[in-house]
């Protein structure tokens, strides 16, 4: 292998667009340490593999303990939104996995077109990673990482040495497989990272070399021809660290176990109706559903557009309407009542279909995605009620969203099949066809646009990707039309590179999001949000696709997808809008869930209508 100084390129030799997959804003495997500890960094490469190795020795008279912030090495991916023409080809999605002596990388293209880039550790342990960002690119631009070696002590003298391997791949099932090949790997995987109650997880493990006995917490593994296997029997709700190790190499497994989800459900209906319902002194708020600071006890208002009365809070309505479909309680359909009346004198207009960003029917900023949203909770108040004028209340609002130039808009959770399908039930046969025609119009917007996405309020982002899938699944469900199925399986394609696959509940099939944290919460911190809830609209899009094609695999990774936002929840009934993953951001510690709930209950509505709708048992999810 050649000695490498000064690396500003990695480009593979098979890339037709010459991709480099790192910044030219930051010195890749920089550090930064105490100033006790001498760092030699080495790389050497041989064609498209390129080894690297960092050594930090104590030079001086005394025993230096590291922690987590201690010690910092830069890897500067072009992870970043500059339009989709740019991050289709040379941009990509970099999905991160500290797990101690199990360290990788999966780095995708965005556009999906491999090359691809792999990392493995070789070498030491990483025990977390950080963010560093130029705040004022705000949302489109996820950052630098910062990888950080385990906590150490090292004597006067002393070297700790961490060492990694980067190398090409062809995408996901490529790189778990050359990753399963490198000497001292342990694979680890479970059959899922969120359960219920009573349910059993099952662990199965899979080291690169042989080996008489694999622990997990403590506990023997039985050996199988498919690896060990270690079942986990879920009796306590919380967070579950399995820690993991095979011939000293350590790793581990971060499973979820979340309350019933029809009880979860009640107790988050609950807590909205005594604590975020608004029934103060203001005459305009009166009714609504705020925000609410878990810290402080207490809803919170601004007219500031990510903390109003109206936008996203309305998913606090929609999950009270759809818990109530299926549960009878006097005091929450009260509620409901209560919070309906406020949208009707606020935020909507019945008449002409006019949705206002806030209360006083302030239309003062004009935001097109929270038509469909609207739209969608008038739906589901006709699926409680029966009420015709509710539908048509829907109706309304979906063709004024149409006629404001909603078919080239990317919109977040279109109620296409839902709407249509209560109109027709409903018998408003007329409505239908012409709503019917705007839905297909929209699908042919997306399908002739392609990849060529559009900027939105972020330039790139899961949530518009996600939105082209979804319409255009639904729109061939609804008119059976092959052209919409075949360019929705091209937006699914290109999706699923947001949604990495670590053992982790907070990283398994949980999709990139890394600004959500300044937008909605208290903190007003940037940084990867694993999870967000929004993260969901891809599972969402996993169980159309399964429900068009009967993928039971589909299926599968819908339920992962969704029940990943179940973080989100806290089996109180309270709620957090984001989790900050990452160790800190900008020297900002993070690694917490935001004190505001806010808008999250998008997710939980999700689980209930997948269940109700697609038959998903999400307490009994093996098949």
């Amino acid at each position: 292998m050649k000695e490498v100084e000064n690396m500003e390129r990695i480009i593979f030799t098979k890339d037709k667009y010459d991709m480099n997959w790192l910044r030219e804003d930051c010195e890749y495997a920089k550090t930064e340490c105490p100033k006790e500890l001498a760092c030699e960094v080495h790389s050497q490469r041989d064609g498209d593999i390129l080894k690297t190795s960092v050594i930090f020795t104590n030079t001086g008279c005394r025993p230096v303990f590291t922690s987590l912030d201690s010690i910092g090495i830069y890897m500067p991916l072009n992870d970043r939104y500059e339009g989709s023409e740019i991050c289709i080809k040379e941009r990509c999605h970099t999905h991160i996995f500290c797990g101690g002596d199990i360290s990788y990388i999966m780095a995708l293209r965005m556009g999906g077109e491999a090359p691809h880039l792999g990392m493995v550790l070789t070498e030491g342990s990483l025990g977390g990673y950080s963010i560093k960002r130029d705040f004022a690119k705000m949302s489109n631009d996820r950052g630098l990482f910062i990888l950080h070696p385990s906590p150490a002590e090292l004597q006067p003298g002393e070297s700790m040495k961490l060492a990694w391997t980067i190398f090409p791949h062809e995408g996901k099932e490529d790189f778990y497989r050359k990753l399963a090949a490198f000497p001292g790997m342990v694979l680890v995987s479970a059959d899922r990272y969120v359960c219920f109650p009573e349910e059993t997880v099952r662990i199965t493990v899979r080291p690169s070399f042989d080996t008489s006995a694999v622990l997990v917490n403590g506990m023997p593994a039985a050996k199988t021809e498919a690896g060990f296997i270690y079942d986990y029997h879920a009796d306590a709700c919380g967070e579950q660290i399995l820690n993991i190790e095979a011939d000293q190499v350590k790793t581990y497994c971060r499973l979820l176990v979340q309350e019933n989800l029809q009880k979860l459900a009640g107790k988050r209906c609950r807590f909205i109706a005594g604590k975020q319902q608004y029934n103060g002194d203001s005459p305009m708020l009166r009714g609504s559903f705020l925000a609410y600071d878990n810290e402080e006890k207490h809803v919170y208002y601004s007219d500031t557009n990510d903390y109003n009365g109206g936008r996203e809070r309305v998913g606090m309505g929609l999950l009270m309407a759809r818990y109530l479909q299926r549960h009878e309680d006097a005091q929450l359909r009260a509620s409901l009542d209560f919070y309906t009346e406020f949208v009707l004198r606020e935020l909507v207009d019945a008449g002409s279909g006019e949705v206002y960003n806030d209360v006083g029917r302030d239309g003062s900023y004009e935001r097109l995605y929270n038509m469909p949203w609207y739209a969608t909770l008038f739906t589901e108040l006709y699926q409680l009620d029966g009420k015709r004028e509710h539908l048509l209340y829907a109706y309304r609002i979906l063709m004024k969203y149409y006629s404001k130039g909603g078919h080239t808009f990317y919109a977040i959770e279109l109620p296409v099949l839902a709407v249509s399908r209560a109109l027709r039930a409903a018998g408003m046969e007329e409505e239908l066809l012409k709503l019917t025609e705007m839905f297909k119009k929209h699908a042919d917007y997306i399908t002739e646009i392609g990849t060529a996405y559009p900027p939105s309020e972020v330039n790139y982002e899961q949530s518009i990707v996600a939105p082209a899938a979804n319409i255009l699944l639904q729109v061939h469900i609804l008119t059976g039309d092959e052209v919409y199925r075949k360019a929705g399986e091209s937006q699914l394609k290109v999706l699923e590179l947001f949604n990495g696959l670590a053992p982790d509940f907070h990283l398994y099939e949980t999709a990139i999001r890394h600004w959500d944290g300044y937008w909605f919460g208290k903190r007003k911190l940037y940084g990867d949000t694993f999870p967000h809830y929004w993260s969901g609209l891809t599972g969402n899009v996993y169980a159309l696709y399964s429900m068009i094609t009967g993928s039971g695999e589909y299926k599968k990774k819908a339920m992962d997808s969704v029940k990943g936002v179940l973080p989100l929840l806290f089996p109180d009934g309270s709620a957090s809008c984001a989790c900050l993953f990452p160790h800190s951001v900008n020297g900002i510690r993070a690694d917490f869930y935001d004190p505001y709930a806010n808008d999250q209950d998008w997710g939980l509505y999700f689980l209930l209508r997948l269940e109700a709708e697609l038959g998903y048992r999400f307490e009994d999810s093996q098949f």
